[in-house]
């Protein structure tokens, strides 16, 4: 079988868990790494230098025009998540694009369909898909060792982890701390729940705190260019999704809160058993007497290791080896989930999906 051809879009800080996963595959010569591309030039330079990629662009369209590339990573700011999506599917690629899907479920709905035109497979960068404790909550699942999934909580708070830059300017990222950390534990939550479709929303936003508060402190940084960025996101965003099957998901995600530290964590409630991933310690109900259990299979969440997982998986399903794992279609889902909390923010009311 051929190397695959890689090119990279975007080389801020997400990228090298991208860089580092394809390095993995190209040592064992599945992948070449072909070409990147970044709007300044300057760390696009430093970046391929770093990584020995000698082909370098400052516009992905002619990047796809020029080089004939097999699988490209899209990794740049959210804004330009369906532009960059869609050059690259136009331009032959099967795609792996960073989370969230985009700004908003229109545009979204672009890209999935201009996927679907193109004959490529569009991937969202759901990695948490791929954590080790994701695979082993999932087989329970499977096994029926939860019964039916009835309440689910989804949170990602941090105390103060604004990334900075482009995450806190409205224009750029979307919004604030539910679009860029709600929607990992949103998308894992309805994963391991089987995909169930949402139905409702409600959500309520805070903006009273601003980005760094405390003397000493700059929050949890990025590498940024050379913008200057307003802070215009929400500090906090919690709310209800609904969905079909009668799961009810609960929500908490913020950038800046006054707690102790940061939480992040999935708690499922089924009929017959329940648990929290943070602590996987599985509470069920035999011979009318609770019982606790804890998985011996590996279970916790390793970030690079999961991103390797990721990158595999990627490149696994643009082969026809195994199916995609978090396709466009759910990407899809989940932005009209963040669409209707924001909308049910700003208007108090619950609000439809579908």
């Amino acid at each position: 079988m051929e190397k695959l051809r890689i090119g990279i879009i975007g080389t801020g800080s997400i990228s090298h868990l991208h860089m580092a996963g394809y390095k993995e595959l190209e040592a064992e010569g599945r992948v070449e790494i072909v070409s990147c591309c970044d709007l300044d030039e300057g760390k696009l330079n430093r970046y391929c230098d770093k990584y020995g990629v000698a082909r370098r662009y400052t516009n992905c369209e002619e990047m796809m025009a020029k080089e004939q590339l097999d699988c490209v990573s899209v990794c740049v700011w959210t804004v330009n998540h369906a532009k960059c999506t869609i050059a690259a599917l136009k331009g032959g690629a099967h795609v792996l694009c960073e989370k969230p899907m985009a700004m908003n479920a229109a545009e979204a709905e672009e890209m999935l369909n201009t996927a679907k035109a193109c004959g490529k497979m569009l991937q969202i960068g759901f990695v948490r898909r791929f954590g080790e404790d994701a695979e082993t909550i999932q087989r329970l699942v499977e096994d029926g060792t939860f019964g039916d999934i009835y309440y689910a909580k989804a949170i990602y708070l941090r105390q103060q982890g604004c990334p900075g830059g482009w995450f806190g300017d409205k224009a750029y990222s979307g919004g604030g701390p539910l679009i860029d950390l709600g929607v990992h534990v949103i998308d894992l939550t309805r994963y391991l729940a089987g995909n169930p479709r949402p139905v409702s929303a409600f959500g309520v936003t805070y903006d009273n705190l601003g980005p760094h508060r405390a003397s000493g402190s700059a929050g949890w940084t990025i590498e940024t260019g050379p913008e200057a960025h307003p802070y215009t996101v929400e500090d906090l965003c919690v709310g209800m999704v609904r969905f079909e099957n009668g799961l009810t998901l609960t929500l908490e995600t913020s950038f800046n809160l006054n707690i102790p530290g940061d939480v992040g964590d999935v708690e499922l409630y089924g009929t017959k058993a329940g648990t929290s991933l943070s602590k996987m310690n599985i509470l069920a109900v035999k011979d009318h007497q609770f019982v606790t259990f804890t998985p011996e299979e590996p279970h916790s969440f390793r970030f690079q290791l999961a991103f390797n997982a990721e990158i595999r998986g990627f490149v696994d399903a643009s082969q026809g080896l195994v199916p995609c794992k978090a396709t466009a279609e759910d990407g899809v889902w989940l932005m009209k989930i963040i669409d209707a909390l924001y909308e049910s923010a700003k208007t108090g009311a619950s609000v439809a999906i579908s």
